[in-house]
């Protein structure tokens, strides 16, 4: 290599170094800052730090790449290392996709399947009352229930951080208030998440006379989660139907379809 091709390419390498190292810096800015405002618990700021994360971490990568590329003796294994990101993304892409087609097709009620009992999963509580997520998902489990009446609806959760009542309580409460017959609805009141949820139900169901081996429970659930929920229910021992509430606000269905596919992963691989 002669010197005017080595004085051709050191500034394009260092002028790609440095795009390389401003994008790193506002990626790192950027991800701070949502990683505080989780810390802080201002909502959905998690999924976005999860978001730009990702995004970050691909462009960066594609950047180290590029900017090796312009060193001619790294082009070759350039080029190679540049084949196996495209693969990882477009693979990364199908996945995603193929999870939001799964996910989407449990997002439907099934009312036309008898039942034994109604298991309304928790999704926490704002001042000791149902969160709008919540509230979505009780007026669900009303609206199936006067379609199948006289069976049990448990109510599921414990005593959140800051919370003075249980979930179970709170959710009990305002179907109660709501002119749902107070015998009809069984509280869980020790669950923290979505596995205990339907495990502590069940356990419910069988001091109250219910074979659960035999049984087939609705479990309500927003449509974003239903799929997963279901799996959680096989995994429990039981046959489950899916009850889907309309998650309030565009912007939250966005967020929560988004969000969902990773939990449905986490579910797959680590549980």
């Amino acid at each position: 290599m002669d010197k005017t091709t080595s004085k051709q390419i050191n500034p394009l390498i260092r002028q790609r170094l440095k795009l390389t190292i401003i994008v790193v810096v506002l990626a790192l800015f950027i991800c701070v800052s949502f990683l505080i405002l989780t810390r802080l618990n201002v909502s959905h700021s998690h999924v976005f730090l999860l978001f730009f994360t990702g995004i970050f971490a691909l462009i960066i990568s594609y950047m180290v790449l590029w900017t090796l590329g312009a060193n001619v003796k790294y082009s070759r294994i350039v080029r190679i290392l540049k084949r196996c990101y495209f693969a990882v993304v477009s693979i990364g892409l199908i996945w995603f996709i193929i999870l939001q087609v799964l996910i989407i097709s449990g997002s439907h009620t099934d009312y036309e399947t008898k039942t034994d009992a109604v298991i309304v999963l928790g999704a926490g509580l704002i001042n000791n009352r149902p969160s709008l997520i919540l509230a979505s998902r009780l007026n669900a489990a009303m609206e199936y229930s006067q379609k199948h009446k006289d069976i049990p609806i448990i109510v599921t959760g414990g005593l959140g951080q800051g919370q003075t009542v249980t979930e179970a309580e709170a959710m009990a409460r305002y179907l109660i208030a709501r002119g749902v017959d107070e015998t009809q609805i069984w509280k869980e009141e020790l669950s923290t998440n979505s596995h205990e949820n339907i495990n502590f139900a069940l356990e419910i169901m069988q001091e109250n006379g219910i074979d659960t081996e035999n049984a087939t429970v609705a479990i309500v659930s927003n449509e974003f989660h239903l799929y997963r929920a279901k799996i959680v229910a096989k995994k429990a021992g039981v046959e489950a139907i899916g009850v889907a509430a309309e998650t309030p606000g565009f912007h939250r269905k966005l967020i929560y379809f988004f969000r969902e596919a990773f939990s449905l992963t986490n579910e797959w691989v680590f549980r």
